[in-house]
């Protein structure tokens, strides 16, 4: 977890002062006293400035600069679910797509050169899983190439372009060049998703730095015993925590997956004689590891049943006296119009299989 402020002097070193500035929260280093109330000391000269970190880069530069590093410590790998702001236009703001502070799952990754083949399959792979899992499937594969403003040598770029392209191919990716879309710094690899109506999104990215260990002094020592600077691997899986919930609600119509949904299971009495046992399944699921609650209220099964679909509960269990004698319950799923009357501890065993993450199932 790195500081939300740092200072302006880093930014500038990092290059991002120049070519960010204007989405960037600044503001000064110091507190006017009561006789300068009316002084602004930004404008006045008087205050040194920091700045609302807008992405987490820099700062795991500077805790990759704590200490000697060593060849054979490559690859070493950082990750934080870093808070950042970012000063956008207020007509450029969407809904949970576009915001000003966003939250990224932001990793890090410093190399040698012969590392970077192996590390670009390594997250291509994670990435596939991870967006299978969530059933979105529907991704091109682009490789934004060199910006005409751009930091660093062509043969520097040419080197960076076809470690990229080549981890692709190897992974066996379909993919075409964005030329000129690249970042200042390097080449990006960016994944496209398709919802469920048809509009494209841009989410996780992969991208190549040559520049920042470069302009921010990383360096590790080679096998050589001489002074080597590593190449940092910009990644995130989601890219925003913010966007991707608003692409899962968009892709779904809210309609999330069993293993997903916030509330997976609503146990819903038809009589208060059933409340005690409506309170035991909640028990037994939640035992199970299933996010299960109980709606007790003293409204008619029709209002819950209602309320809860409308709230897109995936499950929802209706329990009266016939299902109290007999240890069952009715389960209603989320858009279907009839209900099936079964066991408790079946229902039980198979909600929580379903309701177990994808990574974790046997």
């Amino acid at each position: 977890k790195t500081p939300q402020l740092l200072d302006a002097e880093l930014w500038r070193k990092s290059g991002h002062w120049g070519k960010f500035r204007e989405n960037m929260f600044v503001v000064p280093d110091e507190i006017p006293s009561v006789e300068d109330e009316d002084v602004d000391p930004v404008l006045s000269g008087k205050a040194d400035l920091m700045a609302l970190k807008p992405m987490n880069c820099p700062a795991h530069v500077q805790i990759f600069r704590q200490g000697t590093k060593s060849y054979r410590d490559l690859p070493i790998r950082m990750a934080e679910f870093g808070c950042c702001h970012r000063n956008e236009a207020h007509g450029a703001l969407h809904g949970l797509m576009r915001v000003r502070q966003m939250t990224q799952d932001d990793a890090h990754i410093f190399c040698r050169e012969d590392q970077i083949a192996d590390e670009a399959k390594r997250f291509l792979a994670l990435f596939a899983r991870v967006y299978g899992h969530m059933g979105l499937t529907q991704i091109s594969y682009k490789l934004a190439t060199r910006p005409e403003i751009r930091a660093g040598e062509d043969a520097t770029w040419d080197r960076a372009e076809e470690a990229l392209a080549d981890a692709l191919r190897s992974a066996g990716f379909d993919f075409e060049y964005a030329l000129g879309e690249g970042a200042f710094y390097g080449p990006k690899l960016e994944f496209h998703l398709t919802d469920a109506i048809g509009r494209t999104w841009q989410a996780g990215t992969f991208q190549l730095d040559y520049v920042l260990p470069e302009r921010l002094d990383a360096a590790y020592v080679g096998e050589d015993g001489a002074k080597h600077r590593p190449v940092m691997l910009h990644r995130a899986v989601f890219g925003t925590f913010e966007r991707f919930i608003g692409l899962l609600i968009e892709h779904y119509a809210g309609k999330l997956p069993l293993w997903l949904a916030p509330r997976q299971v609503v146990v819903a009495p038809i009589v208060s004689d059933a409340n005690a046992y409506a309170e035991e399944a909640v028990a037994a699921l939640k035992a199970a590891g299933v996010r299960a609650e109980a709606d007790l209220r003293n409204e008619k099964i029709n209002y819950k049943v209602r309320e809860h679909s409308l709230a897109k509960v995936p499950v929802i269990l209706a329990v009266g006296g016939r299902e109290v004698a007999e240890r069952t319950v009715s389960v209603r799923r989320l858009g279907e119009t009839t209900n099936a009357v079964l066991a408790l501890d079946a229902v039980v065993a198979e909600l929580a299989a379903e309701a177990t993450p994808p990574d974790l199932r046997p």
